[in-house]
């Protein structure tokens, strides 16, 4: 078995090993420093979802059988922190389509990162927005000057939409050995990414190594 075979072996089984919670807070961690939103996570939302409500029906029953109360209280303080982290992942993701809505909506791969009510959420945000700049700004303004994504005729790209700055640096933390890794397009910048180690980063030179859960953001 390869090295490379050998890592992707450790890193399933250490997945397998996390739990949900982990795992939300691991999405709400990286969604939280990303500068551009990232692909919604489906399934562990679905999953999470499924232990809020049994912990709620687990309460419930708490209630009516006379649990003690400490038992109780770190029943509730797990509920607690569960539904704060889902809300404020679900929370981060709305915050970034609102700021980034139009850009979103032109691009066929963000708006595939999407939940169906985030879609539809954006559609709703760009919709509104759009309605707005008309009525309020754009009306009132010359002809050619009157576009809203370009701020005239003469723009050869939409230099009004608001772009996620991919090059921010980030901090970052490997989850297993990548090795000598290339940060630009001509090789010039190398680093040696070794497993459990922090780093500071452009975003956009591992992105990949995001979308593809071998590196973690801080």
């Amino acid at each position: 078995m390869s090295s490379w075979d050998e890592d992707e072996t450790a890193a399933s089984a250490t997945e397998a090993a996390t739990t949900d919670v982990e795992l939300l807070k691991r999405a709400w961690r990286n969604e939280k420093a990303a500068p551009e939103i990232l692909r919604f996570d489906s399934p562990l939302v679905s999953r999470v979802r499924e232990q809020i409500q049994l912990l709620e029906e687990t309460l419930d029953d708490f209630a009516d059988s006379g649990v003690d109360d400490l038992v109780v209280s770190l029943y509730q303080m797990d509920l607690d922190r569960t539904l704060f982290l889902l809300r404020s992942y679900l929370r981060l993701r709305l915050q970034k389509i609102e700021k980034y809505t139009m850009h979103i909506s032109r691009s066929d791969d963000l708006l595939s990162r999407l939940s169906p009510q985030e879609r539809r959420f954006a559609k709703s945000c760009s919709e509104i927005m759009e309605k707005h700049l008309e009525q309020s700004v754009l009306s009132k303004l010359p002809y050619g000057y009157d576009l809203v994504t370009r701020q005239s005729l003469s723009s050869t790209e939409d230099d009004m939409v608001p772009e996620p700055q991919l090059n921010t640096f980030v901090f970052c933390k490997t989850k297993n050995d990548v090795g000598a890794f290339q940060l630009d397009d001509i090789g010039e910048e190398v680093v040696d990414l070794v497993a459990d180690d922090l780093y500071v980063l452009r975003y956009k030179s591992i992105k990949g190594l995001v979308e593809g859960g071998r590196i973690d953001l801080i």
